[in-house]
Formats: structure tokens, C-alpha cells, sequence
């Protein structure tokens, strides 16, 4: 098996994970992202502010200021799996986050709470099937719902 990569270089490229927000103010939301995630904050640079894990791995998350307003719902959301979703999500709406879901959302063996964080982007704290594996068969049905309407969920 050849070690050459798309492009021919003797090595293949491994790609990373990195994920941008559109935000109005992203000076504002970093720490409430920071804290939600337990990120640290590597400061601004023109339009970003650069967050990463503070015990890596994990993708670095960029909150990118935008000049329109959010407008509809997010075609991607964010997970945040913990071992106790209730306590957690109260936690994130002391530091301005607004549950959306009326109560504990469940479906597949996973249970959440669906969120906007202080600019109304969306995201689910969630208890990834609390130690359950799912199989892709059991995730595939409802990875391509939306978070809003009847709530079902990606894990």
C-alpha cells in the first residue's frame, strides 16, 4: 500500500477539527463558551476569538464576528455530553444560556436539553446514552433531524 498522499507528498495529510461559530460579538461569547466547554481563550485576532481545550485533545472552536444576525436555526449544533445533564444546564444558564426544550428530551438510549447559548446559537447538553453504544444503524435515524420542531437529537 502506498504511503502518498491526495497531492503525492510521501505523507498523507491527517486532517484536524476545527469549528467556527458566527457570533455578533465574539469578545462577549468567549467566556461563556469557555466555561461551557473548559476552554481557554488564546485571545482575538481581527475577527476571531481562538478557543481551545484546556486539557487537550479536542478541536479548537473560533467564534467569528459577522456583521448579519442569526436568522433561523443552526444547520450544525454542538453536543456537550455530561454525566448529569440537569445540573450542568443549570450551570450554563447562570452564565446566559436559555434551555429551549420544556424538560428532559430522550430518544435512542440518550438523554438532553436542548439550549441557545447567550446570541441564541443552538447546542444540546446531553449524556451521550449514558455509557450505551449506540451502532451507526442506531444513530443514522435520527443524526439527520433537526433540533428544533419535536426535538429529536444527534448523539
Amino acid at each position: 500500500m502506498s504511503s502518498k498522499g491526495a497531492t503525492g507528498d510521501s505523507m498523507a495529510l491527517k486532517p484536524g477539527l476545527g469549528l467556527v461559530l458566527d457570533c455578533h460579538d465574539p469578545e462577549a461569547l468567549a467566556p461563556f463558551w469557555a466555561a461551557a466547554l473548559d476552554y481557554v481563550s488564546l485571545g482575538s485576532v481581527g475577527n476571531y476569538v481562538v478557543l481551545v481545550p484546556a486539557a487537550p485533545p479536542g478541536p479548537k472552536l473560533l467564534l467569528q464576528r459577522v456583521g448579519e444576525e442569526k436568522t433561523g436555526k443552526n444547520r450544525m449544533h454542538l453536543d456537550i455530553e455530561v454525566s448529569d445533564v440537569e445540573s450542568f444546564t443549570s450551570r450554563l444558564e447562570q452564565l446566559g444560556g436559555r434551555r429551549i426544550s420544556n424538560g428532559v428530551e430522550a430518544e435512542h438510549g440518550s438523554r438532553w436539553i436542548v439550549m441557545d447559548d447567550p446570541e441564541g446559537n443552538e447546542f444540546c447538553v446531553c449524556d451521550g446514552g449514558a455509557g450505551k453504544q449506540e451502532t451507526a444503524a442506531e444513530i443514522a435515524p435520527h443524526a439527520r433531524r433537526s433540533v428544533r420542531g419535536s426535538r429529536p437529537h444527534t448523539t
